[in-house]
């Protein structure tokens, strides 16, 4: 699995994992947060979907990578809210088994694609209760930046 930084290029999720370490090592003492959220862009050809993960030092910056899949086009709404879902899990599964011990001290959110307006709203309860009944913190739009903002970004 390859993941993006904007500065460094392409790297491995060992490399992407190993510059996290450094990253919270430079400065121990701060508090720091993690935030994963997936976003698509779909077209008659493909759905791109770009999962984002993002080390915030609070108030202090932030390091973060950038996933993309590609899958032939879905157009269901449902179904690609459910997948970008689903990448943000795997990725922080993924992340786990990399480094369990700094995702223990260190509060988790994933950010969600939804809001109260357009037609997301439909799914808000059924994707933020999937999140929350496995034991993670679900942020929806406008509060949801690693999806509808970052993650959105590299979609384009």
């Amino acid at each position: 699995m390859i993941f993006f930084h904007p500065r460094k290029g392409p790297c491995s999720i060992d490399q992407m994992t190993r510059q996290i370490r450094d990253y919270i090592k430079e400065d121990a003492n701060a508090q720091y947060k993690v935030v994963i959220g997936t976003d698509s862009q779909t077209n008659n050809r493909e759905t791109l979907f770009v999962t984002a993960v993002i080390i915030q030092r609070l108030g202090k910056g932030a390091l973060f990578y950038t996933h993309k899949r590609r899958h032939p086009s879905m157009k269901d709404l449902r179904s690609r809210i459910y997948t970008e879902t689903e990448y943000s899990l795997d990725c922080v599964e993924l992340l786990k088994g990399k480094f369990s011990e700094l995702l223990e001290d260190v509060p988790l959110e994933i950010h969600l694609d939804v809001g109260r307006e357009g037609e997301t709203r439909k799914l808000i309860q059924e994707v933020v209760g999937w999140v929350t009944a496995i034991g993670y913190t679900a942020k929806i739009k406008p509060e949801a930046y690693a999806a509808s903002a970052v993650a959105d970004r590299y979609t384009k």
